[in-house]
């Protein structure tokens, strides 16, 4: 069985390929392999969004959320989802989160190199 780095790299060329489908099951070989590849479900997500299925987009990014809610693409990406679905409210909020929580990275950055 191919391991979840070579998933992952068959999964990209997929979408670059504009083969979603083949993209979204790839995808989800890599995240039954490890369920908490960011990378993947990332790339799961705009698998939907490039499909046109931006509620599954949402909720899969939504979920992730849920389990590393530090992760500032998820919220920019969410921002993202929400404004084509025209949820101007929505997309402001997460992209402020997003812009929160690389504000609290950079933080962090400058103490360590303090």
């Amino acid at each position: 069985m191919p391991d979840k780095e070579e998933l992952y790299d068959e999964a990209i060329d997929a979408y670059a390929d504009e083969k979603y489908d083949e993209a979204i099951a790839l995808y989800r070989q890599a995240l039954e392999v490890d369920p908490k590849f960011t990378d993947a479900l990332h790339g799961l997500t705009m698998c939907y969004q490039a499909k046109g299925d931006i509620d599954t987009a949402i909720e899969l990014t939504k979920k992730h959320i849920e389990q590393d809610p530090e992760d500032i693409l998820a919220f920019t990406n969410l921002s993202m989802f929400y404004q084509k679905k025209n949820m101007i409210k929505e997309a402001e909020a997460a992209g402020a989160e997003a812009r929160r929580l690389d504000w609290k990275r950079q933080l962090r950055e400058a103490k360590t190199k303090a």
